[in-house]
């Protein structure tokens, strides 16, 4: 298997985007794959969450700018098999600075173009600010898939139409041809609650085999994790948030061992 680009994106808040970039990195690398975590989100989340401080001059910025190359800034983790490039509060300047240049859409895709043909790993993860602005977009213009976490709730299907047609839109102007929905992944899962049930069920009618079969639950164990530095495999291995985490890496790597464009 080729490397695969994914970006965890959705412009919504609080629906476990980062969350799920922490431990289905930890996961997959636990299931034996090659992971690198990029983090573009400047609330750099899934760099603290992977056991690294947040320092100044260690996230892309400059490499988006085109004053640097992006060798140099992969860090280890906390996390067997998972590496990362950091994100810092800094990286918000980019959404201006990056918008001032000329391709600046393709400003990641361009950088990224040694690692990924070098194959040294089997999944890039990106994780993504919560907004479709700048910084975003070029994740969606680098990556092959999108894996989308929405939360089990009221407005989840509002958020959704709206990145569908991002996706759609990046691929009918051939800014990236390749892109795909990956996956949709059920987040905050509550199978007390009739509205878990009813929303889960509504997104599956629309978007049918899209939708991850592995939903992860609303579970304590999965907020505390993080204050920690830890993927939740290393902060409690057998709570029934590790456990999701665990199927849907293994959802990933089965997905990704065919066409993209099977899973639609």
């Amino acid at each position: 298997m080729s490397t695969r680009v994914l970006a965890i994106a959705n412009q919504k808040g609080g629906v476990g985007k980062t969350t799920t970039v922490i431990n289905l990195a930890a996961c997959l690398g636990a299931a034996g794959q090659s992971v690198l975590v990029i983090d573009i989100d400047p609330q750099a989340n899934a760099t603290s969450g992977l056991g690294l401080p947040r320092q100044q001059g260690t996230s892309l910025y400059q490499v988006l700018l085109r004053e640097r190359s992006i060798q140099g800034l992969v860090q280890e983790t906390v996390a067997p098999g998972v590496q990362i490039i950091p994100s810092e509060l800094d990286l918000a300047g980019a959404e201006i600075d990056v918008a001032r240049m000329d391709g600046y859409l393709q400003g990641l895709s361009m950088a990224m173009l040694p690692i990924v043909r070098n194959g040294g790993y089997d999944f890039i993860l990106i994780d993504c600010p919560p907004s479709l602005g700048v910084l975003t977009m070029n994740a969606l213009t680098a990556a092959h898939g999108l894996l989308l976490p929405i939360q089990c709730e009221y407005y989840a299907l509002e958020g959704l139409s709206v990145i569908t047609h991002v996706v759609e839109q990046l691929r009918t102007t051939r800014a990236n041809p390749e892109i795909e929905i990956q996956g949709i992944v059920m987040t905050m899962f509550d199978a007390r609650t009739r509205l878990s049930q009813d929303v889960a069920s509504e997104v599956r009618s629309h978007f049918g085999d899209r939708v991850y079969q592995t939903m992860i639950p609303r579970n304590v164990r999965l907020s505390e994790a993080p204050s920690f530095g830890k993927p939740v495999i290393m902060y409690d291995p057998y709570c029934t948030g590790s456990e999701a985490y665990r199927q849907l890496a293994k959802e990933v790597i089965a997905r990704n061992r065919r066409p993209l464009g099977d899973a639609q």
